[in-house]
């Protein structure tokens, strides 16, 4: 991953419905690349995608941002952090570039912003037209997510306490329960992490984030729905040894999603982009080989 003081550096800034979000690209965005929005997970930020931004951007213009109440974001306490808001931002970025089509690669929370941008796709109420998503470990499937002791803890009247005391050591404990065996994060890599959610009072409001789970619960019929009625070409890339979304989710993937294409490495978990850049990305990559994107 990039050093935190560089990512911060290359940082931009736009006003989303009165919210300040940050934002990066690519150095030099082209017309002879497809567009490429990336959407990270929770409980971290776009930071995640700096160990395959450098592959990426040699054959897609990228776009990413920290989601509302995530990493360089915003982080209000005074607002229901729903779903359906997360994915405006996400149209609304690339309004900000007047990008008409875009290929999606998502993880975790992300998955599920990107399962409600399908559903408007579907709906034709999209603002940009959705060429293929390529999702990552996270919760398609309610009934498949196997949620953390501390996640279920911060949805009960403990959650605001919960937040209070989280540190930078409970963050490692719970990290280390959801990689691989042989894949965890260096402590540079949680130092940063622990950074960005500390930043801008984060722990004040990560209890609000959590809604994420009962929101799925709530809108399964619309989102899973997404994934079963789309015609846009999709691939899972899934670590198997995830706890919470490896392998019991992978395998119900293949049985509810028609024509289903999916990819297991067994030994990596819940953050594949971080724990298995290399791999990851040579799955991605040929992926849109397959798709035409690019040339094979």
């Amino acid at each position: 991953m990039k050093p935190l003081n560089e990512w911060r550096e290359a940082a931009q800034y736009l006003d989303i419905n009165g919210a300040r979000i940050a934002w990066w690209t690519s150095e030099n965005p082209n017309d002879d690349k497809p567009w490429l929005l990336l959407i990270h997970g929770f409980p971290t930020s776009s930071w995640d995608w700096t160990g395959v931004w450098d592959d990426l951007q040699q054959h897609f213009n990228l776009a990413a941002l920290d989601m509302l109440g995530f990493g360089l974001s915003d982080k209000p306490a005074n607002v229901k952090y729903s779903i359906f808001n997360q994915a405006d931002l996400q149209e609304a970025l690339l309004e900000h570039f007047s990008v008409s089509e875009a290929h999606l690669f998502v993880h975790d929370y992300g998955n599920t912003v990107a399962q409600e941008l399908l559903a408007r796709a579907n709906e034709g109420a999209l603002s940009f037209a959705i060429k293929s998503i390529v999702f990552l470990n996270g919760g398609l499937f309610p009934e498949q997510h196997r949620a953390r002791p501390i996640q279920k803890l911060a949805l009960t009247p403990l959650g605001p306490l919960l937040g209070s005391r989280m540190s930078r050591d409970k963050l490692r404990k719970a990290f280390d329960g959801i990689f691989g065996a042989d894949t965890k994060a260096s402590d540079e890599e949680i130092d940063g992490h622990w950074a960005l959610f500390e930043e801008g009072g984060g722990k004040k409001i990560f209890h609000k984030l959590m809604q994420y789970i009962p929101e799925r619960k709530a809108n399964r019929e619309r989102w899973v729905g997404a994934l079963q009625n789309t015609h846009i070409p999709l691939r899972l890339i899934d670590g198997g040894a995830d706890p919470i979304s490896g392998k019991h989710m992978y395998e119900h993937y293949l049985k509810l999603i028609p024509s289903a294409d999916a990819v297991l490495f067994a030994d990596i978990g819940h953050y594949p982009h971080t724990e298995a850049p290399g791999r990851v990305t040579q799955a991605f990559l040929d992926f849109h080989r397959n798709l035409g994107t690019l040339p094979s």
